[in-house]
């Protein structure tokens, strides 16, 4: 039986008195959304999330990040995978720290690599119209990015659909407004960078009737985290993530 250290991987740490810059260059450079927090023995303190950092947007600011450290999930290295997925369900987070008896942080398992190992031991039952969260919040192509930036940091959601004459022609994440040079200089200022210079194209979306098991499929086949949902007039009625199509739920 696979255990949380066959899947511990070594996702940056900071320490509690660093600053937020730090954290923001940290997540932009790297592949995670999340970064750990320790103290000066090494032990878990939090975690960081992208979302906080985003709300920091002095590139000198002297900020630190103690006041935006979030309770993690944590797990012990022999941890059963299926306790670590449920672990990170329970904290809605996209990762979990690994930790030994006293505290002190080993790693921590990714949620998106655990997914595909969970999806392929169960058979997910139902549909995404059982699962998917309706009235997603949506923006426009040509909606400023600040806009966006006040929407993450208002609702905590991940990612938004870019919508065009009612059809859905991107996604623009908390990662995209990151990876944009300019992003903190357009949010300051109120500058016109607009959305769809940083949104991600092509859609991968579903329909209602779609399973669960084909939109978790999806996912890991495109390394995507959420998915529009499409009905027969091409509308966008909902999205669905990875918690979503994990937890289920019936109609």
């Amino acid at each position: 039986m696979k255990v949380a250290s066959n899947l511990m991987v070594e996702i940056p740490t900071l320490r509690y008195d660093e600053y937020v810059t730090k954290a923001r260059s940290v997540l932009r450079e790297d592949v995670f959304r999340e970064l750990y927090v320790v103290d000066e023995k090494n032990r878990l303190m939090g975690y960081l999330d992208i979302s906080d950092v985003l709300r920091v947007m002095d590139t000198k600011s002297n900020v630190t990040i103690k006041g935006f450290i979030r309770e993690a999930a944590q797990v012990a290295p022999s941890t059963p995978l299926a306790e670590v997925g449920l672990a990170i369900m329970n904290a809605r987070t996209n990762s979990a720290a690994v930790v030994n008896e006293d505290g002190t942080y080993q790693g921590g398992v990714l949620f998106s690599e655990l997914f595909p190992v969970l999806i392929s031991r169960r058979n997910i039952p139902g549909r995404v119209d059982d699962a998917m969260s309706r009235e997603p919040v949506t923006c426009a192509p040509d909606d400023p990015i600040h806009r966006i930036y006040s929407l993450i940091v208002a609702s905590g959601f991940t990612a938004f659909p870019v919508v065009q004459k009612k059809e859905t022609i991107g996604i623009v994440s908390r990662r995209d407004l990151l990876r944009a040079g300019n992003f903190r200089i357009s949010v300051k200022n109120q500058a016109d960078t607009t959305v769809e210079r940083v949104m991600t194209t092509p859609v991968i979306s579903v329909t209602p009737d779609d399973s669960l098991a084909t939109a978790s499929r999806l996912m890991v086949d495109h390394d995507i985290s959420i998915l529009p949902v499409i009905d027969e007039r091409k509308r966008l009625v909902g999205v669905i993530d990875r918690h979503d199509a994990l937890a289920g739920r019936t109609p």
